[in-house]
């Protein structure tokens, strides 16, 4: 399976969005004490089993930290806007780093109180320690699986020669450990971040993460003896492995920027081609960099390792397509789409055909085939033409296994590489299947099976035979049974049909007071899918419902559905997240006063419109690693690649007032009543600084009016959500959720 450019951004962007909750060997430890389990020694329930109000009402009497004003006034065509928090985006400062340890301080000192909270930690606690396995992949001559025994940090790479029995439950013991990250480092701050093995098995070049940055560190390492080949390459970023034979392999990454290495612009993406062995400094450039400025650029190698192709991109959305035939003696760099206007991804190649999967004139997606001597777009044959639905491709065994979204649940087609379709693969349920991807030569492949209520569980699938047999599935305490989830379509405020999935306990009564997590996305082409989150339990034992709508922005419905919520149309992300939670308050599950709203990146930029456009709409509001300041967002890393979805601030006088009337910071009102929020971000988030929610924190505690706390809660040596150590995940799921109960008024623990 070829890894696209697009693929690996959208993948980075929402890296925490999409299931944060799934991502146990995904965040990091914080060894600041304040982030220590709440002693709960400054709240307790009454003989009665009530809470304590008085110790509720003194929680609520917060100081916040002053947080100093300044002049500073940007002009946009002719308008001046002020940014008084301006000084809080620079993350070397001394006077920043004691902000976040005064927030920090009032947060903790804050969730300190909650009488529960620590009985919501142990309870998680408990809930996480199951053990969770990854699909198997062949790789040379064994075959590589994560692995997890509950509560460790992060996931353990083994490898066996073959799998053993399925029957007999005993899958690792077999197994050798290849790469175990938590011994990385002894905080659990550094973590596996890519493998990438030669056709062989023979070598890998694996990326760590340190503190949570998308700045990489690549090693290489020989497989057999493990003994590390040549240097360790630093200061990559947003990249992929790709190797060609077993003496290099292609990477991309930017120069290091002047200033801070967190915040600072990166621009110009360039490909490389590192020779093992050799220093970093000998690496030859390939594509990028001045010749070929473009902002993102990744090469990769094909299965059959005939072609190199070349992905660049300006934005998340729309790019170029380059290919070399390495078997030629040209040696051309040949241009198979040369504008950004739509995506392409390579998926294999058959002798001189590429497959590519496009929207070119295909907005759901169909998969084409190229001639090497004439690959340009009016040259291309169907080879699984466009349908009513969104298509993704995998590859294994020989054939093409096409992946249908059809109102967001998973349909799987197996085609042969001329395009007829083999058959239809039944799977165990409606839900969301990953994988059907591997080698050539597989005649059996892996793939994990979940939904919300479904756990995540492994099938053994017969290429030729076209069969599953279950191989895995987790030992969890967890009846599915007990459980329902619908999925229900209500209109937004132009008509248009939302599909919403609730999933609630059996036999809840739906009263209107239910406390409610209600989550969403809504941008950059990314689907939001039914999933299994083992952090969800506890709210859903405890009689809470969990809702996900799938909202415009996304790509649910393909490009259309995406195109509807972007630039000028981002208001209708926000009126399909206000009539989703319109629908559940009108339909019983729930009231404002038990509703949580969540959103993570785009998401918190979600949830930071919605607070300020519908501050009655909910009790609380969790805006994560949110994208805040919608005037200055392109001015920080890779930001401006941001653009295609949502414009900018300095493109045109229209684009700037568009993006005022909506950008969270820029709307708190002075004397309005918000909802009970904590804000989260992470000191090293370099994908979205954390300066948005800094500055978006300090307007909310300067101006809203109320007792209901405006809390930022930071976590430190972690970065935008991958990477963070499965403590450091169940601490802050157990700071939301014990957060959201008592701002509700609710003690889940009471009989």
């Amino acid at each position: 399976m070829y890894l696209t450019m697009k693929t690996l951004l959208l993948f980075l962007f929402a890296t925490l969005i999409l299931n944060a909750c799934q991502q146990q060997e995904a965040i990091q430890n914080n060894d600041t004490p304040t982030t220590a389990t709440a002693s709960a020694s400054a709240g307790v329930t009454s003989d009665t089993g009530e809470t304590d109000t008085t110790t509720k009402n003194t929680a609520r009497l917060l100081e916040y930290p002053d947080t100093r004003k300044d002049d500073t006034v940007d002009v946009y065509f002719g308008t001046e806007v002020p940014d008084p928090y301006r000084w809080l985006e620079d993350d070397l400062s001394e006077e920043t780093a004691a902000w976040v340890e005064a927030q920090n301080k009032v947060t903790f000192d804050y969730l300190d109180q909650i009488p529960f909270r620590d009985k919501v930690h142990e309870r998680l606690t408990e809930d996480w320690n199951y053990e969770r396995l990854g699909a198997p992949n062949r790789r040379g001559n064994y075959y590589y699986f994560s692995h997890n025994d509950g509560l460790q940090n992060h996931s353990v790479l083994y490898r066996v020669p073959e799998l053993v029995d399925k029957e007999d439950g005993n899958i690792v013991s077999e197994a050798d450990t290849f790469l175990d990250p938590n011994t990385f480092s002894e905080d659990g701050t550094t973590s596996l971040a890519a493998v990438s093995f030669t056709k062989d098995g023979s070598k890998v070049a694996y990326a760590i993460s340190e503190g949570g940055s998308d700045w990489r560190k690549v090693i290489v390492r020989d497989t057999d003896s493990m003994e590390q080949i040549g240097d360790t390459l630093v200061e990559i970023k947003f990249s992929g492995i790709s190797w060609y034979g077993n003496e290099g392999f292609y990477y991309s990454s930017y120069e290091s920027p002047d200033g801070s290495q967190l915040s600072a612009m990166t621009d110009q993406h360039k490909l490389y081609y590192h020779t093992i062995g050799t220093p970093q400094s000998d690496d030859e450039l390939v594509f990028g960099g001045d010749i070929t400025p473009r902002r993102y650029v990744y090469g990769g190698i094909s299965d059959d390792q005939r072609y190199l192709i070349i992905s660049a991109a300006e934005s998340t959305t729309g790019n170029e397509l380059y290919v070399k035939d390495l078997a030629s003696d040209t040696n051309e760099l040949v241009t198979i789409v040369g504008d950004f206007s739509n995506d392409h991804t390579f998926i294999d190649s058959d002798g001189d055909r590429l497959l590519i999967h496009t929207n070119l004139n295909a907005p759901n997606y169909r998969l084409v085939a190229a001639d090497i001597n004439n690959p340009e777009p009016e040259n291309w044959t169907d080879v699984i033409p466009e349908t009513d639905h969104v298509l993704n491709v995998n590859t294994a065994g020989g054939y093409l296994f096409a992946n249908y979204m059809i109102d967001v649940q998973t349909e799987i087609r197996q085609f042969d590489y001329d395009g007829n379709l083999v058959r239809e693969v039944e799977l165990p349920a409606i839900g969301t299947a990953s994988g059907f991807s591997g080698e050539r030569d597989d005649t059996t492949l892996y793939y994990s099976f979940t939904s919300f209520t479904y756990p995540s569980t492994i099938y053994e699938f017969h290429i030729e035979k076209g069969s599953s047999e279950l191989y895995w599935t987790p030992d969890i305490n967890f009846t599915p049974g007990n459980y329902v989830t619908e999925q229900v379509f209500y209109e937004s405020k132009d008509g248009t049909e939302i599909p919403m999935f609730i999933t609630y306990k059996k036999g809840l009564e739906m009263d209107g007071t239910n406390p409610t997590y209600l989550y969403a996305y809504g941008g950059f082409n990314i689907s939001l899918r039914p999933s299994f989150s083992v952090n969800r339990l506890l709210w859903l034992e405890s009689g809470g419902i969990y809702a996900q709508p799938n909202i415009r922005g996304g790509g649910e419905y393909g490009e259309r559905w995406h195109h509807a919520g972007i630039r000028k149309n981002k208001q209708n992300v926000f009126d399909d997240f206000i009539a989703a939670g319109e629908y559940l308050i009108d339909n019983s599950y729930t009231s404002s006063d038990r509703m949580a709203i969540a959103g993570g990146s785009n998401g918190g930029l979600l949830v930071g419109a919605i607070m300020t456009q519908r501050p009655d709409l909910a009790a609380v509001a969790f805006p994560a690693v949110g994208v805040l300041d919608m005037l200055r967002y392109h001015t920080f890393t890779a930001g401006a690649g941001w653009a295609y979805d949502y414009g900018t601030s300095e493109e045109s006088e229209e684009m700037f007032q568009y993006l005022l009337s909506y950008s969270p910071l820029h709307n708190v009102q002075e004397g309005t009543v918000y909802p009970s929020t904590m804000i989260t971000t992470a000191d090293h988030d370099d994908r979205v600084v954390p300066a948005h929610s800094f500055k978006f924190a300090a307007e909310l505690q300067d101006k809203h009016a109320g007792d209901n706390p405006t809390l930022i809660r930071i976590e430190t040596r972690a970065g935008h959500g991958a990477g963070r150590s499965t403590e450091s995940v169940i601490r802050e799921w157990a700071d939301r959720y014990a957060f959201a109960w008592f701002e509700m008024g609710l003690n889940p623990f009471e009989e």
